[in-house]
């Protein structure tokens, strides 16, 4: 065999090393890649747990703090819990075979989590209402905090005392979630639906706010 067959021999040989080792450091590269993305991807969840958590903690915060008369409290509690029994009711009328499994609306909360099915109606009857699952929990959460020591008022009670309680509810509440939670309440009782107004709106309605004290 001459020096020349050799030598290609030889470099087709080390081609092939280089080649399995290029295969190999891709196959690395591949695997280091998928736990990367894993990594990001927990990372990611773990940030928005707790960027969901101090939320939450903040609109408790809020909910236990706020400075209402007694009159008031009842005021909105008797919106809120009217919503609450809407949506429960609404769900009761779209699943009729599981009423006795669905008594209340903790029920519904908690079935909805592993239900496709209850999962769906719920979110079809929150779009009924013009709400999302941040309004409700901002119901749930004020409901919790007041609901033992208030009272229900009837609309014209309600209308009687205070002829405005959305710009009460603006004016008081700082917590934006529980704050449009709240608004959102009035709306569906009101209205029959909550309307969503959009950021830029919400501002100009802010800088309204001033001149309508005075």
């Amino acid at each position: 065999m001459s020096n020349e067959t050799t030598t290609v021999i030889s470099l087709k040989e080390a081609m092939k090393r280089v080649d399995h080792k290029l295969q190999a450091l891709e196959a690395q590269f591949k695997d280091l890649d998928f736990t990367m993305d894993n990594l990001t991807q927990k990372f990611e969840h773990h940030s928005k747990t707790l960027a969901s958590q101090a939320a939450q903690e903040e609109m408790w915060t809020a909910a236990w703090t706020l400075k209402f008369t007694s009159m008031e409290f009842n005021i909105l509690y008797s919106y809120v819990i009217e919503v609450l029994i809407y949506l429960h009711t609404r769900v009761l009328e779209k699943l009729p075979d599981l009423g006795r499994g669905l008594p209340t609306l903790a029920s519904v909360l908690r079935r909805k989590v592993k239900s496709k099915r209850v999962r769906a109606v719920w979110e079809s009857v929150l779009e009924e209402y013009g709400l999302q699952e941040g309004d409700v929990a901002a119901l749930c959460t004020f409901f919790i905090a007041h609901g033992n020591k208030a009272e229900h008022y009837a609309a014209k009670a309600r209308q009687m005392y205070i002829k405005d309680v959305s710009f009460l509810i603006t004016n008081m509440v700082k917590n934006p979630a529980l704050r449009d939670g709240l608004l959102r309440a009035v709306q569906v009782i009101e209205k029959g639906k909550a309307v969503r107004i959009p950021e830029e709106q919400k501002s100009s309605l802010k800088e309204l706010i001033p001149s309508l004290r005075n």
